[in-house]
């Protein structure tokens, strides 16, 4: 059978308010996020409700597995008529051929969060600073470890190898964790060429690609879960106590943090996180997850709502960087983050980020 396109249109109008239309309305702005199967992507749905203006029409589809593609969402916004496509990718290569597809009948394409690669159809990067969300990851393990210590277990873990952000955030951890791997503060116990590589500060991509292989949750519960337990079912005693688990987002780090508490129930574990998830703030308040990277959405959503405006009110977008895409240098504009802790939560409790407070307050 083919794939079943559901014709559900969300048009976001004046006053944030969300209607369902007829899908024969035309519209400024097309938006592809990923999946509703993560709470991290239903906060950019809500950011983008909040953030469009009076002046903009948009319509938002979530790409689903074997429900629809990139390429069908592209379809439907061409058929009104869209002046841009803001796109967070699920499948690279889908994402490749959509953007493609748009660029050649005249929109204008802001890759969302998740770079597009290999094309040179991205006129525009909207995004965090991957790179230092990982630094940020890789700095708060090495500030737990001991002064002077040695041979603390590390355990590795990536996001998914179909998306280029996961190759930015670890080479970002690996950039700090490396000389403490290095100079033997850290024993990796989940890689098998972790100790070959120690001393390598730059990976080669080959070298990223061959070792995330070995650790890619593909940003899944019950894929990070299963690798978990495989991690822990091979660890000999020591590595199963007083760990540091580089999580990469709040997804994926409450299901190694529920692995490990239950294996070893009398363990230590820093564990750390990114997106700050409702779930993953509970897990924090109680000491099961150690830190998240609070990516406010409100923000990013607004960026490239204001990239976006940029274009069709033909002013040249301000952007603070570039990112080559392996065809291009694409212009960035980079969104600030901020690390969340236990010392610190309340801070991120009290912006009433996606409704945090009335479950905490």
């Amino acid at each position: 059978m083919g794939k079943i396109l559901k014709k559900i249109c969300l048009y976001f109008l004046p006053l944030s308010t969300l209607a369902f239309s007829s899908c024969t309305k035309k519209i400024d702005i097309g938006i592809i996020l990923p999946t509703k199967n993560e709470p991290r992507w239903l906060q950019d749905e809500k950011a983008f409700k909040s953030q469009l203006g009076q002046q903009l029409s948009a319509e938002l589809l979530f790409v689903e597995e074997n429900v629809r593609s990139e390429t069908d969402c592209v379809e439907e916004f061409l058929k009104k008529k869209a002046k841009i496509l803001i796109i967070a990718p699920h499948s690279e290569d889908e994402a490749v051929k959509a953007v493609e597809k748009a660029k050649s009948n005249g929109m204008s394409i802001i890759s969302y969060d998740r770079l597009i690669t290999n094309t040179q159809s991205v006129d525009y990067f909207v995004t965090f600073d991957s790179f230092q969300v990982g630094v940020m990851q890789g700095l708060f393990l090495n500030e737990q470890t001991e002064r002077g210590s040695k041979g603390n277990p590390l355990y590795l873990y990536a996001g998914s190898l179909a998306d280029e952000n996961s190759f930015i955030f670890f080479s970002g951890a690996w950039s700090v964790l490396q000389p403490k791997i290095a100079d033997g503060t850290y024993t990796v116990c989940n890689v098998s060429d972790g100790e070959i590589l120690k001393d390598k500060k730059n990976l080669s991509r080959h070298e990223l690609e061959h070792l995330m292989a070995q650790i890619s949750t593909d940003w899944n519960f019950q894929t990070a879960k299963a690798l978990a337990e495989k991690n822990l079912a091979a660890a000999t005693e020591a590595q199963k106590k007083n760990c540091f688990i580089l999580a990469p987002n709040d997804n994926t780090a409450r299901a190694i943090s529920d692995v490990f508490y239950k294996t070893v129930p009398d363990g230590s574990f820093i564990i750390t996180g990114q997106d700050a998830e409702n779930e993953s703030i509970k897990y924090i308040l109680n000491g099961k997850q150690d830190m998240t990277i609070w990516k406010n959405t409100n923000v990013l959503a607004k960026d490239a709502i204001n990239l976006a405006t940029d274009i069709i009110e033909k002013r040249t977008p301000i952007t603070s960087t570039t990112y080559n895409n392996g065809k291009k240098d694409v212009p960035t504009k980079q969104t600030a983050v901020t690390v969340i802790d236990k010392n610190n939560v309340n801070m991120l409790i009290d912006s009433d980020y996606n409704g945090i407070k009335a479950k905490y307050k």
